[in-house]
């Protein structure tokens, strides 16, 4: 055999080789492997607290009057991770130099007319619920990428803010309300104060005043 026909030949051998090696399959090597993580409780908490606004200024007219102004919005974090849902609820505050209904009060450090700054001992009141809160056309809105089922407001006929007992605002139900949530689309009448005919009127700086105690708990 002549040496042209002997290489022409070896390279055909490589060749097929070659596309022998492609066709088959490469030999693969496995290694298993695993990852995880532990998951700590975190807290029930208020990311933004619940501050109810002022009124306006009443000029009295000798008639039963209602002012109105627009709750501001607050918010929730449950990062327990229990699913056991929250509340929240409101009260007057009658703990120590707290008043749980509208009572007259000096805001001047000075003292007004004679009385001395703070609640003023024996002054006015207002009753009790005389301050509500509507939830109508209120919503919530999910925080930090938070899914899964929003709280519900539980105020869509008025609740009574200045109550003697607690009083629930809000509502998440069992695995609702799991993340963070701001409440949203508080009306302008959403807070209501009754004022009676028979309120009496107040020296300069001189307001009525109230406290409020709210309270994130544990369930629905």
């Amino acid at each position: 055999m002549r040496l042209g026909k002997v290489t022409t030949a070896l390279a055909a051998a490589a060749s097929a080789a070659t596309m022998l090696a492609l066709a088959s399959p490469a030999l693969a090597v496995t290694s298993n492997d695993t990852t995880q993580f532990a998951v700590s409780a975190g807290t029930l908490s208020f990311t933004t607290a619940p501050d109810t606004p002022n009124l306006p200024a009443l000029t009295l007219t000798g008639a039963q009057q209602t002012l109105n102004a627009t709750m501001a919005n607050f918010g929730v974090s449950d990062a327990t991770g229990t699913g056991s849902g929250w509340n929240v609820t409101v009260n007057g505050d009658a703990s120590g130099g707290k008043s749980a209904v509208f009572k007259r009060y000096c805001t001047q450090a000075g003292g007004c007319a004679g009385d001395p700054f703070g609640y003023v001992t024996g002054g006015a009141t207002l009753a009790a619920n005389s301050l509500t809160l509507n939830s109508t056309g209120a919503g919530f809105s999910a925080q930090g990428g938070t899914t899964g089922v929003a709280p519900t407001h539980s105020c869509n006929s008025s609740c009574n803010l200045d109550s003697a007992a607690p009083v629930k605002i809000v509502s998440a139900a069992t695995s609702a309300g799991m993340g963070s949530y701001l409440t949203s689309g508080f009306s302008g009448t959403s807070v209501a104060a009754i004022t009676p005919s028979t309120a009496q009127a107040l020296p300069a700086n001189e307001v009525y005043r109230l406290d409020l105690l709210w309270t994130l708990g544990s369930g629905p």
